[in-house]
């Protein structure tokens, strides 16, 4: 089974970036928009697992969730991924409040090689993602809409749990299940 580790928005932060991806979507076929019901913000990508393994990923989800508090975060800003190319293979909207997902993100990474997952080589940059570039072509007008929103406010979300979240692979898109979640203290 494909899976990963995510926090769960809800309808309101949904609503405002489903509202923000239409107005960027010039009805091209060159970028691949994140669909509202898939909206998330992904800490930890595990990739394909045996069932085995989902109760010992459930430890450590457990452990962490105990020992960590609920939070507040802030999705303010656009841009992209490379940052500062004409060339953007993600569009993105930023999050602030990255010191508390920052250190959330390490402890799962640090529990999670210890059952042999391995780090995440690129260093956490706390973002939702709008959409995939799949060709340039006619990306223009999309990427100048982009950048005038790199400072608007999307919306705060109280994160009170974390999700483990299974993707399954469609042809329409990937399906998403929630294997289980923990909540914050």
């Amino acid at each position: 089974m494909r899976t990963f580790i995510a926090i769960n928005l809800d309808p309101e932060i949904k609503k405002a970036l489903s509202l923000l991806i239409e107005e960027l979507d010039k009805g091209h076929k060159n970028i691949k928009w994140v669909r509202h019901k898939g909206m998330h913000l992904t800490f930890k990508f595990l990739g394909e697992i045996g069932r085995e393994k989902v109760p010992e990923v459930e430890n450590v989800l457990k452990m962490i969730s105990k020992k960590n508090d609920s939070f507040s975060m802030k999705f303010k800003g656009t841009g992209s991924f490379p940052s500062g190319t004409k060339n953007p293979r993600v569009l993105w909207v930023g999050i602030e409040e990255e010191e508390t997902l920052t250190a959330l993100q390490a402890q799962l990474e640090g529990e999670l090689e210890k059952l042999g997952f391995p780090r995440e080589r690129r260093k956490f940059h706390a973002h939702l993602t709008l959409g995939r570039v799949k060709s340039l072509f006619n990306i223009k007008e999309t990427l100048s809409l982009l950048e005038k929103y790199r400072d608007r406010d999307f919306g705060e979300l109280k994160v009170g749990k974390i999700s483990f979240i299974q993707s399954t692979l469609k042809p329409t898109g990937a399906e998403y299940s929630i294997l289980s979640e923990f909540e914050l203290k």
